[in-house]
């Protein structure tokens, strides 16, 4: 979670703000965090995981994207494939 709040998602530390601004926008943050990962977690148990980029890397343990990532580009993702598709 703590990289999602940073550079690996909603990029916190670079809005600069403090104070009465900086709880609102950490609580803004929070539900958004909390809509991604359901959303993610609804897409991997429907099974649109595996059309969202590679699901692993080769000899790793670990998937490569988490339900946060998922819920958060994974409906870009796949509505860009069916783009792309159409086209």
């Amino acid at each position: 979670m703590f990289k999602d709040c940073k550079t690996g998602g909603y990029n916190l530390e670079s809005t600069y703000a403090d104070g009465q601004r900086l709880i609102a926008l950490i609580l803004l943050i929070a539900i958004a965090y909390t809509c991604a990962v359901l959303v993610g977690r609804n897409s991997r148990s429907s099974g649109l995981q595996k059309y969202v980029g590679r699901l692993k890397e080769l000899q790793q343990l670990h998937r490569r994207h988490s339900a946060f990532w998922i819920g958060l580009y994974g409906q870009l993702w796949v509505g860009a494939m069916e783009f792309w598709a159409d086209l």
